[in-house]
This record gives structure tokens, sequence and C-alpha cells, in this order.
């Protein structure tokens, strides 16, 4: 079975510390190796508020890790996460499906650029300088949404 990409988001409580942080990455880390993953990125986010209480909790430590692995190292994380007292909310999330769909669009999308541009007579690759410069935002000149004298 081909390894997955999943993000996996838990929330500890705001008054936890750096040791208890490190310690339950240091236990996700012992799955995903025993099961043949891998982490990928470890993003700790720091305190943040909550959208609604948990627990009487108003804040929270997120961390965000992108792990590749099998279904069943998953299923198991959120197991172990599940029973794990100090973390109040857990989530795994499959991204490679979006992956694959945004590049398929954006390869669509060059492709079709690239077959106009032909068809047009020139070169398939923009050349430097032209088109609109680097730092200028598409919707500048964007006047469809203005509102109009009624």
């Amino acid at each position: 079975m081909a390894d997955r990409q999943y993000e996996l988001v838990y929330i500890l409580p705001p008054d936890s510390t750096e040791a208890q942080v490190a310690e339950v990455q240091t236990q996700i880390e012992e799955v995903v190796s025993r099961l043949h993953g891998q982490i990928a990125s470890t993003d700790n986010w720091g305190r943040k508020r909550l959208a609604y209480e948990i627990a009487r909790h108003k804040e929270g430590f997120y961390v965000l890790q992108t792990i590749n692995g099998s279904g069943e190292l998953m299923k198991e994380l959120d197991r172990r996460l599940k029973v794990m007292d100090i973390v109040i909310r857990q989530m795994i999330v499959r991204v490679d499906e979006d992956k694959k769909v945004v590049d398929t669009v954006q390869t669509r999308r060059r492709t079709n650029s690239e077959r106009r541009r032909v068809k047009r007579g020139l070169p398939p690759q923009r050349q430097p300088g032209e088109g609109r410069p680097a730092g200028e935002p598409d919707d500048q000149d964007d006047d469809r949404f203005e509102v109009g004298e009624v």
C-alpha cells in the first residue's frame, strides 16, 4: 500500500510545559516509526484562543504535524491520542488527494495557456517583462465588483 500524506493537529492545555509538548511529540514519533511512517514536518503554533470552550479551557497549545504513512498508522495514532489525558482535541486529515487536484488544475491551466500563446504566434512560455509585473496584484484592474451609481 502506498504511503499517503496526512495532517495531524492536536491541542494541549494552555498551561502545558515545553517538556510535556516534547513528550507528546516523542510518543507520536515512536508510533509513527514503529508502523513504518515518517513525519515530514512539525509546526508548533503555540498558544491560541479556542473557537469555543473545551473542558473549561479558553486557550490551547496547537501543534501541526505532516505525516506520511498508511491508514492503519492514522487509526492507531487517533486511538492513542484519544486516550491521552493531556490532549484536549485532535484531528487527522488526508491531504494528498487535495494536492493532486491542485496540481492537475495548475497543469491544465498551464497547458491551455501555452496552447493559446502558440496559436497567437507567441512563444509558449512568458518572456521576462511580458505581462503584469510580479509585485502587482491580479485584481487591481478588475472592476467587476465596483459599486456603480444606482
